[in-house]
This record gives C-alpha cells, sequence and structure tokens, in this order.
C-alpha cells in the first residue's frame, strides 16, 4: 500500500510545484521578520519579568511571596497574549521549546530552528540585562531557581508544565504562526495558571530562554539545566502525544508554517 504524501508534498501539489515551496524560505525579508519577531517577544518576556521583580523588590512595600509569584504570572501572561496578537501573524514562538516542538513535526526546517533559538536566546538574555540597567539584581531579576535537593523533580515538573502548554499549541494554533483568535488568550490564561501555582515551586519557567536570560543576568547558571531538559522533554513527548491525537501536520499547518510564497514580497 503506497503511503499517503507528505505534509510537504501535498503544499508542494496544491501551490503549483517546488520551484513556488521553496521561494518563501529563500526570502531574506521574509526570514528577517521572523527572527527579528522572535527577538522583540523573548526580549520583552524577560524584560517585563526582570524588570517586574525588580521594581516589585525595590518598591513593593514588602508583598508576600505568594502575591509577588501571581503578579509576575500575570505580568508574563499579559505580555505574552498582546506580544503573540501583535507578532502571531509574523512569528510568535517566544520559547525554544516550541520551536523545537514545530520543527520535531516537520512544519519548519532545522536550518531555521537553529536561527529561531538563537534569536530567542540572545532577545531573553539582553531583556534582562537591560533590566539589570535600570534596577540593578533586585529581585533576582525573576530567576527561576529549583527547592534544594529538588532539581530531578523540577524538571519532572517542568516536563509536565511544557507537555501541557505545547500539546495546546498544537491542537488550536495552525501550525507555528500562533495566529489563531484565541491561541493568544488560550497561551496567557495557560501561563497564568501554571505560573501561579508552581512559581513558589521552582518558577514554573516552561521556557528555556525565559530561565537563561534572568541566570545570565544574575551570573548563576548552576540550575539552568533544570529548564532545559524538563521543557525539552516536556516538547517532545507533546509531539508524540498529539501525533496520536491529530495524526500528521496537514498541508494548511505546512503553508502556516513557511507562508504563502503567492502573498510574499519578490
Amino acid at each position: 500500500m503506497a503511503n499517503s504524501p507528505s505534509a510537504k508534498d501535498q503544499l508542494i501539489h496544491e501551490i503549483g510545484g517546488r520551484a513556488k515551496f521553496s521561494a518563501d524560505w529563500g526570502n531574506k525579508t521574509t526570514r528577517l521578520r521572523r527572527l527579528l519577531a522572535e527577538f522583540i517577544g523573548m526580549f520583552g518576556l524577560t524584560f517585563v519579568l526582570s524588570g517586574g521583580a525588580a521594581t516589585l523588590a525595590k518598591w513593593g512595600g514588602g508583598i508576600p511571596p505568594f502575591a509577588n509569584v501571581v503578579i509576575l504570572s500575570l505580568i508574563s501572561a499579559l505580555w505574552l497574549t498582546a506580544a503573540i496578537y501583535f507578532l502571531g501573524d509574523i512569528s510568535a514562538h517566544f520559547n525554544p521549546a516550541m520551536t523545537l516542538a514545530f520543527a520535531l513535526r516537520g512544519d519548519m526546517g532545522w536550518v531555521m530552528a537553529v536561527a529561531y533559538w538563537i534569536v530567542q536566546f540572545a532577545g531573553a538574555t539582553l531583556g534582562s540585562l537591560t533590566a539589570l540597567a535600570f534596577f540593578g539584581n533586585a529581585g533576582n531579576l525573576a530567576a527561576t531557581r529549583p527547592q534544594a535537593g529538588a532539581e530531578w523533580a523540577a524538571v519532572g515538573f517542568e516536563a509536565i508544565l511544557t507537555f501541557g502548554l505545547v500539546l495546546m499549541v498544537l491542537g488550536i494554533a495552525n501550525g507555528p504562526k500562533l495566529n489563531g483568535q484565541f491561541v493568544p488568550l488560550a497561551v496567557g490564561a495557560y501561563i497564568l495558571a501554571w505560573g501561579t501555582m508552581g512559581g513558589l515551586f521552582e518558577g514554573a519557567a516552561m521556557n528555556p530562554a525565559r530561565a537563561f536570560g534572568p541566570d545570565v543576568a544574575t551570573g548563576d547558571l548552576t540550575t539552568w539545566w533544570v529548564y532545559l531538559l524538563g521543557p525539552c522533554a516536556g516538547a517532545i513527548l507533546a509531539v508524540l502525544v498529539a501525533k496520536v491525537l491529530r495524526g500528521p501536520a496537514t498541508s494548511q499547518e505546512a503553508m502556516a508554517a513557511m507562508g504563502n510564497p503567492n502573498s510574499r514580497d519578490s
């Protein structure tokens, strides 16, 4: 029995040949737009979190730890909701684990995924360093830290949280451009819920770059591996489960990944 055509093959057929298929990825302007959108999203996320933690520590009047976690989770959720709304039609992963999931599913190539990772980590680092320049190291710049002796428990917790986040996005987003009408609200609600629940335990980063930026700014990368290993494991598992639940990516999802070559700049 012949194998079913892949999403890539379906897309090539639908848009009229391989030359048109490759046109969009060969467009330097389009690639730049995507990478710039990812940089803005990650810079904003770590800047607002690191700056928020610092200002709460300096001028928050000694608010209790749980209130601090709720506020930072809300800040993160609001930024991601807004950023996905205004950048989602270009690119709005804002998370290396999400990029890993889309690459594993075949929605984007590995070369582009590596470029995304470089830009995401750079944006996150610069965001926290900018907050450091404004506010100093107050509030530990929202750095995520597992409880002492609970590093592997934190890995498992991060894997569970990221699994749910990635599975949700794969289920409601049309490919890696997160431009569905309700995607930003769903992502914001998820981040707020789990950030509030898990923030006191280990920070609930769900994002290797979000953890990396504050760690670089504070000069302490000793536990960053927790926030790399956990989210990546969760993302991989989410892709496997999504394939069982939904089947392979469709040509429409591949189209969203690559953009419409017929509507791009020449």
